[in-house]
């Protein structure tokens, strides 16, 4: 790891979180003009989509990492990504109901009542999007499996989105994990500056001053997805996913919440900085 790293992963650290910083309570602000407001676990009304903080960051991050790299390709695939999981899920959070739950109820009503809901939009262009991004990064049959492990991580960071800081927290474990295997590369530049702007903006959300949204939930987890298509080898992806396989089949079984509240461990750091601990 050279000194020239060191400074180019601060660099993107501090660019999330001073950008967060910046625009925060400008975006909080617009969102409470709006009107934009939804009833969160307590049935308190809270700034929805805040989120887009994160789609606010990624042209910065993009910029500092071609200055940094001169690497336009990567750079435009995690800013499309961020994007189009960003605008995905902002559409999840202006017209989705809650009705029906999980992928398997989403795709139930497509097949069977030939009804397109916002949640089966979102998971079949996730997809689209996730496999152009793996196309352009390997054009090969593997693309289908970056495709599958992008999707999935977004999927399942908006799985954990049930509580103030759940989500938050998810990412950053999975973060740390692929942190350890990529320490070395470039392409950390992008989770760093996310972490970054997670920092700044989790105490607004463990404090339920606002809801991070579909919008923000699925954006940091497409960029978990690509950071492992870019830092895992591939027996390495193959184990990542399938254990985002087995959540995703555990979690349309059982309630997350539940699973959680039932641990001690992980009911502690579901509720570390929470304001009803």
């Amino acid at each position: 790891m050279t000194a020239s790293s060191y400074w180019a992963y601060l660099a993107s650290f501090l660019t999330g979180a001073v950008i967060t910083c910046l625009f925060l309570p400008v975006l909080l602000k617009m969102i409470c003009k709006a009107g934009f407001l939804k009833p969160n676990y307590s049935g308190d009304y809270i700034p929805a989509a805040a989120g887009l903080i994160f789609f606010i960051i990624s042209p910065f991050v993009a910029f500092v990492y071609l200055l940094l790299f001169n690497n336009a390709r990567d750079a435009l695939i995690f800013f499309v990504m961020v994007a189009s999981f960003a605008f995905l899920g902002f559409i999840d959070d202006v017209w989705g109901s809650r009705e029906v739950g999980g992928l398997a109820g989403h795709f139930k009503v497509l097949l069977f009542k030939k009804e397109l809901n916002t949640g089966a939009l979102k998971a079949l262009g996730g997809f689209v999007v996730s496999l152009l991004a793996a196309l352009a990064f390997d054009f090969s049959w593997w693309a289908f499996v970056y495709a599958l492990v992008i999707a999935m991580s977004a999927n399942s960071i908006n799985l954990l989105d049930l509580r103030p800081g759940r989500a938050g927290k998810g990412f950053i474990l999975i973060a740390a994990f692929l942190l350890m295997p990529g320490w070395e590369q470039e392409n950390l530049v992008f989770l760093i500056a996310l972490l970054g702007g997670l920092f700044v903006y989790l105490n607004t959300d463990l404090k339920a001053r606002a809801m991070l949204g579909d919008s923000g939930s699925n954006s940091l987890g497409a960029v978990l997805g690509i950071t492992a298509m870019w830092v895992l080898d591939k027996p390495a992806l193959l184990i990542y996913l399938l254990v985002l396989a087995a959540f995703h089949l555990l979690s349309e079984r059982y309630s997350v919440t539940k699973i959680i509240s039932g641990n001690r461990l992980l009911n502690y750091l579901d509720r570390l900085g929470r304001c009803d601990r």
